[in-house]
């Protein structure tokens, strides 16, 4: 039989789309061992089995679902088994890697912490935790060598002060960002506190909001420097001044790093203060009932938002989740100040906030103690943690600033920082972290040091910011650095950075940000990291232009002179 010329091919019918286990659009039949696990049992159960089980039986009474799975819900994840090279980190078995110790995060959700509140804190440190103590980039309080049998004591002691662990990890709305000087900025448009308390009270330890497909980040500020990092979070509230309706919020979602980054989007929207609450339950549903639950790698929120883009989201936001439509809003206005808060500030009242750096936010139990003296004798009795791993020190006797600096001087914490040092940052690293190639923090303390030393007496303004990460998660926010490290092993198992240059936040030359572009090709040792960070300075302070910043400079820059 002959084909005929002008015969057309069979075609394939399309194949049907694969589940993406939206649960509303596919139902809520779990397709993956995460999902399986979150459904047979709410991780917030957990928390009575470790009151009443774990803690009595020890460390070997906890099963799996609960030790790599729920225990998360309640801030707990096992530490990394001492004494394990890079190589480790690739060729172990998570089990293999877990050491019978946790790292636990403290929800500290931007609140201020009163001084009687950072002597808890420090007790807590020096009895149960062995003096470890680190400043987050999410102004939590990260504590390192929890004995599972220490926990219910070490949770009421932090819930005496305020302060809890519920939901600090796992797929559940994490620890919320406040801007440090809500309440107290001259300059601020609006104190968001009493918002993202109504947030947190509508939500955390809430089983409607419990089983989300991935972790979700929140983030507001009333303070003109934008000082939450507001790009990268899952959804951020923004002070702006609508011209009709007065202070409000203006909307953004769907950022975030690690391995495929995305910045937020503005949705447009204006939000009235009153209407805050509704607004963030709204886009917590919609990223529980619409996100992508199939991949792992796929379920944050920032990969419904490139599918959906801003506008449908806000459809979505305003037809399904609101009583109501928001009206449109202007985007904030970034006003300079660089958002870190380091320095002395005015208050509203006459008195001073000063912003002061531990550096990469590595302290102790015994630093949070005397902090809480330094700060009482300086006329102050709250301090705040901040996105960038400092502290804020609030209500200072203008004429107690100086006593106070150098006060903290002696214990390592500087008002007055080095240009390098104070806009440091470092994630755990290999030290605690079981998904780390490389030591992050001692390095980080100490190539900082050495560039401020090393560039001593010229200008370097505004800061070139210097971000050490161990592996490819981004928790120390690589891709938003002028320098951005991301730890590997390079030529086998030698210690070593990727290199990603340019990125920046929003700010007069990029209103929305910029991430930061690796190198092509290249990386480089551990041992070698000071020497390479101040040949590229100093090629840049050598070619720059009027004005021009590094971020701006790498964008440009051949090549050559970036490696």
């Amino acid at each position: 039989m002959t084909v005929k010329e002008d015969a057309q091919p069979r075609k394939r019918p399309a194949r049907a789309p694969k589940p993406q286990g939206q649960w509303k659009v596919d139902g809520k039949e779990p397709l993956n061992p995460n999902e399986v696990f979150k459904q047979e049992d709410d991780a917030l159960n957990v928390r009575d089995r470790i009151l009443e089980k774990y803690s009595k039986e020890g460390f070997s009474s906890i099963p799996p679902t609960d030790l790599t799975g729920r225990f998360r819900w309640m801030g707990l994840y096992t530490q990394r088994r001492q004494g394990l090279d890079g190589r480790a980190t690739s060729d172990l078995s998570d089990d293999e890697l877990s050491d019978e110790y946790f790292m636990m995060r403290v929800r500290v959700d931007g609140k201020e912490v009163s001084t009687d509140a950072l002597r808890a804190l420090g007790a807590i440190s020096n009895d149960f935790a062995r003096g470890s103590a680190d400043i987050t980039d999410r102004q939590n309080i990260q504590y390192h060598w929890v004995d599972i049998k220490d926990v219910p004591e070490i949770w009421r002691r932090l819930e005496e002060v305020g302060f809890e662990t519920m939901e600090a990890c796992g797929d559940c709305p994490r620890a919320f960002l406040n801007s440090p000087v809500a309440g107290v900025a001259a300059d601020e448009i609006i104190d968001p506190t009493p918002y993202l308390q109504e947030m947190h009270d509508r939500v955390i330890g809430n089983p409607a909001f419990s089983n989300l497909p991935r972790k979700f980040k929140t983030a507001a500020t009333g303070h003109p420097s934008l000082d939450v990092v507001h790009e990268i979070n899952d959804v951020s509230f923004v002070g702006v001044e609508h011209p009709e309706l007065g202070p409000g919020f203006d909307l953004w979602v769907g950022g975030g790093l690690s391995t495929v980054a995305h910045f937020a989007k503005r949705l447009g929207v204006f939000v009235p203060p009153e209407r805050a609450a509704d607004v963030y339950e709204g886009v917590v549903g919609i990223f529980r009932d619409y996100g992508y639950r199939r991949l792992r790698n796929k379920a944050r929120l920032k990969f419904l938002m490139k599918d959906w883009g801003p506008e449908k989201f806000r459809e979505i936001l305003e037809t399904e989740y609101l009583d109501s439509p928001l009206p449109d809003g202007p985007a904030p206005e970034f006003s300079g100040q660089r958002g870190d808060h380091s320095g002395v500030h005015d208050q509203k009242d006459g008195r001073k906030y000063v912003g002061a750096t531990a550096v990469v936010g590595r302290i102790s139990g015994d630093i949070l103690n005397e902090v809480a003296d330094l700060a009482e004798a300086a006329g102050s009795k709250r301090i705040k943690f901040t996105p960038h791993q400092k502290i804020v020190f609030l209500d200072v006797l203008p004429e107690k600033v100086e006593e106070l600096a150098e006060g903290l001087a002696k214990l390592g914490i500087q008002v007055y920082p080095g240009p390098f040092t104070r806009v440091g940052m470092s994630c755990t690293g290999i030290e605690y972290c079981k998904l780390a190639f490389v030591e992050t923090k001692e390095k980080a303390r100490t190539v900082l040091a050495e560039l401020d030393q090393r560039f001593a007496g010229e200008t370097i303004e505004p800061p070139i910011s210097v971000h050490l990460n161990g592996c490819p998660n981004s928790c120390a926010r690589i891709q938003t650095a002028d320098i951005g490290l991301k730890g590997q092993l390079i030529e086998g198992d030698t210690p070593g950075f990727q290199v990603h240059l340019g990125g920046s936040l929003a700010g007069d030359d990029v209103a929305e940000g910029e991430l930061g572009q690796s190198v092509r090709g290249f990386k480089v040792a551990s041992d070698d990291l000071t020497d390479y960070i101040e040949k590229i300075v100093r090629n840049f302070l050598a070619e720059r232009g009027e004005g021009e910043t590094f971020a701006q400079w790498s964008r440009r820059a051949e090549e050559e002179k970036l490696k």
